[in-house]
């Protein structure tokens, strides 16, 4: 059995299993902290969003709460100039990947980066950086969901759980930098793919770059 420690996040004192990782235990216990990439079940996280940033008391830098294991003792700010200004970047850095059309989006009011702007006062909009060419073509080849490239974050939610969940593995990354994008093996459609219309690459999707055709 995990041995039970006491932590602090932002001033509150929290009970917790010892080495469980920081974003989880502040998440459950009503402390909100941005990301994307996440997935609890997942034990190899990358940290790709670069959203989940802290302060933690004795260390030099902000680190991803994501990866951090909890201790005995710790005390954890989720906010702070240099936290906040980290956020910001990753944030602006993910929306210059992202066609923004909220108005018209299938995921208008349920969207992560909807939430994470509400919750961090950031705008939904790209301010510092350039927007990128969008990848406009949107494969609706399947017969019940389709997959827009402008509209994806690079989470890689949808990879893990076609491959650990769905033990599919119809999807992956493919090509590199500011190239890299979300692919079937050989980049056919979806309906080419070994890909079974689970569904559950939809669930997963923080945004609408996997959606239900509308009935």
């Amino acid at each position: 059995m995990s041995k039970m420690i006491t932590l602090t996040i932002d001033g509150r004192k929290i009970t917790a299993s010892e080495g469980e990782k920081l974003l989880w235990v502040a998440l459950e216990n009503g402390i909100y902290i941005p990301n994307l990439c996440a997935i609890k079940e997942n034990n190899r996280l990358s940290a790709s969003c670069r959203l989940c940033f802290v302060e933690v008391e004795g260390l030099a830098a902000p680190v991803t709460s994501c990866t951090l294991p909890v201790s005995e003792g710790m005390v954890v700010k989720t906010r702070s100039p240099r936290v906040d200004r980290l956020v910001q970047t990753a944030f602006e850095l993910l929306l210059s990947h992202h066609r923004l059309e909220c108005s018209s989006c299938s995921k208008n009011g349920s969207c992560e980066l909807q939430k994470i702007a509400k919750e961090r006062g950031l705008k939904l909009r790209v301010k510092r950086f350039k927007p990128l060419d969008y990848e406009t073509e949107v494969d609706d080849s399947p017969k019940t969901f389709v997959f827009d490239r402008s509209k994806c974050v690079l989470c890689g939610r949808c990879i893990w759980i076609c491959r650990n969940i769905a033990k599919v593995g119809a999807i992956g990354f493919s090509r590199r930098g500011l190239e890299r994008v979300v692919s079937t093996f050989g980049d056919v459609p979806l309906a080419e793919s070994p890909c079974t219309e689970c569904g559950l690459c939809v669930e997963a999707c923080p945004g609408a770059a996997l959606a239900r055709v509308q009935a």
